[in-house]
């Protein structure tokens, strides 16, 4: 019989270990870290250890990601509360930004916006976008992260642009149609990549949107 006629027989007879439980504990196996023999049973329990650890290692890291995402989720919380009260267009820029920089560590924030108010001022948030970018934009279902390069928004970080290596595009809609493009800058490469999780961006997008749709109303 080879192991898996062994396997299928012990499966198909479960009686078989009832029947033969006193040859089966005088039975030895070679131990799994090293060259000396140990019985079944011993072998068992040392396996169920390892099982043990595996499992505390990954309820270790559901609780470290537990910690993470209720810290993010405080920041989006004063992020939110901070929108709420920016009573202009300059206050919630500036509000965005602080936010952005001081709390989230996001050292390179741009925002642009397709249509400037009347009578708003000349502001980088007004600068001319390209078509291309704009119908990239409205494509945009979820943000998108990863390289910079091909895009012109690349730029839009002033003097930091050059050292910029990863981005996240996070499209502002109002009332469906898309309104601007929020872009957040990282001289670190992966700190913005493909495959990422997309929520809290997502949401930092649904903030803005509303926030700045109303104070250019």
């Amino acid at each position: 019989m080879n192991s898996e006629e062994v396997v299928q027989y012990l499966q198909d007879n479960p009686q078989f270990f009832e029947e033969h439980a006193e040859r089966i504990s005088r039975l030895v196996i070679p131990h799994p870290h090293g060259g000396r023999t140990i019985s079944i049973t011993e072998r068992q329990m040392l396996s169920l250890r390892d099982k043990n650890k595996q499992l505390e290692g990954k309820m270790g890291e559901l609780l470290q990601f537990g910690e993470e995402n209720d810290t993010i989720s405080e920041k989006m919380h004063r992020l939110a509360v901070a929108m709420i009260a920016a009573a202009n267009f300059q206050a919630v820029l500036h509000t965005l930004n602080f936010h952005l920089r001081d709390d989230f560590s996001i050292p390179n924030v741009a925002l642009r916006l397709w249509e400037r108010p009347e009578n708003a001022e000349e502001l980088p948030e007004f600068a001319a976008v390209s078509e291309e970018l704009q119908v990239f934009a409205e494509t945009l279902n979820q943000p998108y992260c990863g390289s910079t390069a091909g895009f012109e928004t690349s730029s839009w970080f002033g003097a930091a642009s050059p050292h910029v290596r990863s981005q996240a595009l996070i499209a502002m809609r109002n009332g469906g149609g898309t309104i601007g493009l929020i872009a957040l800058g990282s001289e670190d490469a992966q700190r913005f990549f493909a495959g990422m999780g997309t929520l809290y961006l997502e949401r930092l997008g649904e903030m803005a949107s509303a926030a700045l749709a109303r104070v250019l109303r």
